[in-house]
């Protein structure tokens, strides 16, 4: 069921509350699980006919305490795919996915130094050798916790 809760009615005070990241596409989707003190536990690019499947076993495994997933693209169809295929789901949060592609690319390069002659392209040049829609879904979990943390 999509809910629409507030942030901060997410956040747990406990660091070791667990959110799925869910990038969703139409041929394939990126998938995370990430503790709220930011500690990545597994990340996957999955086909989308796998991406029901490979979230429930990793709820089942981390008892997540909520979904995170973009706001734009697919992901209307999305939430009804979820809400119908697996109705005892995480509550659904939804975040602001504009330029997420773009920032996993450079948090790509952050959780894997270029190496060889890699490191020798300029920043701005370097292409992941593969798809980064797993990375996307840890910046949209990141930027769920950056938003719901409390301000100073």
């Amino acid at each position: 069921m999509a809910v629409d809760l507030g942030a901060a009615d997410l956040r747990a005070a406990d660091l070791r509350a667990v959110y799925l990241g869910f990038d969703p596409g139409s041929a394939k989707c990126g998938l995370a699980v990430l503790r709220s003190s930011g500690e990545i536990l597994a990340h996957e690019v999955v086909r989308s006919d796998r991406a029901i499947e490979q979230l429930r076993q990793w709820q089942q495994q981390y008892q997540a305490t909520a979904i995170i997933m973009g706001d734009q693209t697919t992901s209307k169809a999305w939430v009804s795919r979820l809400e119908q295929g697996w109705p005892d789901a995480p509550p659904i949060q939804r975040v602001d996915e504009r330029y997420s592609t773009l920032a996993a690319r450079d948090r790509y390069w952050e959780l894997y130094p270029p190496r060889g002659w890699r490191k020798l392209l300029p920043r701005g040049l370097r292409q992941p050798p593969r798809p980064v829609d797993d990375i996307a879904a840890i910046v949209l979990v990141e930027r769920f916790l950056a938003n719901s943390s409390p301000k100073n």
